[in-house]
């Protein structure tokens, strides 16, 4: 099969940062799933997994961490799955990724692949609809099902054009929240107020007097999805006593939690590969997610977040759709589609 992937840690431009090889198709065991891959997304951890370092592979180290395709094998442990069933995933960082014509996930972070969606749309989802669900639901607690709990409550979303943010606005809107964005392009900030932001603010301006000039003294809760080192005391400045603060992009320097303490603030970090990286007991509820997911976007409450397919999936197209990520300045998600 054909397989993208590195052995060294080079910048995007190099021509070996990420090379195209003929590799054995894996074979599932236990509870795996061998999936015929279909599309592809661009996340910014596969940047980041790829960028430049000392280190070098011996075998060739697969990318990528979203897709859709169809079950082609399964082990013998599973349950939830059947050959033939089309799927979506996010996979594992701690196993080889998505950048393949097959394969192998364990069917407890996989879902169905909604009915209403392309692959090419499906696959721009699991990864970052996981992180933003988590980040919402289980991190921040934000009520699920009882939406009247979250009347007149506000969230800021800071980075919401990205893909992270395009899920959250979305499942923010769902729950009745007050949806509060940042964005600073007139591309990014109309993207936003598409998918139901209310208000959107610039983060490159003090939050404080942004959020006083549309009626707002602070906000119940903050979703950090963009540099929070720099927004530390930004965020610190304009939460609710008693609030809570979610990030998941990790600090440089030591954060100061003294910033929150005389609010009572709840600071959490949100990692989607936790479950996996760990199999911890309830890995399963990424499975559930994804599939309550695609009942929400077969229902039409929910949009894909794709803004761009490429065609098809290989090492050239790879490196382009890794160039656009890594400007940081990408709206939504892009896709690769066929090998």
């Amino acid at each position: 099969m054909k397989a993208i992937g590195l052995y060294k840690y080079l910048p995007i431009e190099h021509m070996d940062s990420l090379v195209e090889e003929s590799i054995e198709k894996p074979i599932p065991s236990n509870r795996d799933l061998l999936v015929k891959v279909h599309a592809i997304s661009i996340n910014p951890v596969d940047v980041k997994v790829r960028s430049p370092k000392e280190k070098t592979e011996n075998t060739l180290k697969i990318l990528g961490w979203d897709a859709c395709g169809v079950v082609e094998a399964v082990g013998p442990d599973c349950s939830i799955f059947k050959i033939g069933d089309k799927v979506y995933y996010a996979g594992s960082i701690t196993r080889q990724g998505s950048y393949s014509e097959y394969q192998v996930v364990d069917e407890r972070i996989v879902g169905k692949k909604p009915l209403t969606l392309t692959d090419a749309e499906a696959a721009a989802l699991p990864l970052t609809a996981i992180t933003a669900w988590e980040g919402l639901f289980e991190r921040l607690n934000i009520p699920l099902h009882h939406p009247e709990e979250n009347r007149n409550k506000s969230i800021l979303i800071i980075g919401g054009a990205g893909g992270v943010g395009s899920a959250a606005i979305q499942l923010a809107k769902l729950v009745g929240l007050t949806v509060i964005s940042t964005a600073s392009r007139e591309e990014s900030k109309k993207w936003v107020e598409e998918l139901g932001s209310d208000y959107v603010i610039n983060h490159y301006k003090p939050f404080k007097e942004q959020l006083a000039s549309i009626g707002f003294e602070d906000v119940d809760y903050i979703f950090c999805l963009n540099n929070t080192d720099q927004h530390w005391q930004s965020m610190g400045e304009v939460i609710v006593p008693q609030g809570k603060i979610c990030s998941i992009v990790e600090n440089s320097e030591p954060l100061d939690l003294n910033v929150l303490k005389s609010k009572s603030v709840t600071f959490v970090w949100e990692f989607m590969f936790t479950r996996s990286m760990y199999e911890t007991t309830d890995m399963i509820k990424q499975h559930e997610l994804l599939t309550s997911l695609s009942q929400l976007i077969d229902a039409g409450k929910f949009r894909t977040t794709l803004k761009e397919i490429i065609s098809p999936i290989n090492a050239e197209n790879l490196r382009i759709a890794h160039q656009k990520v890594e400007t940081g300045q990408t709206i939504g998600k892009i896709v690769l589609e066929g090998f």
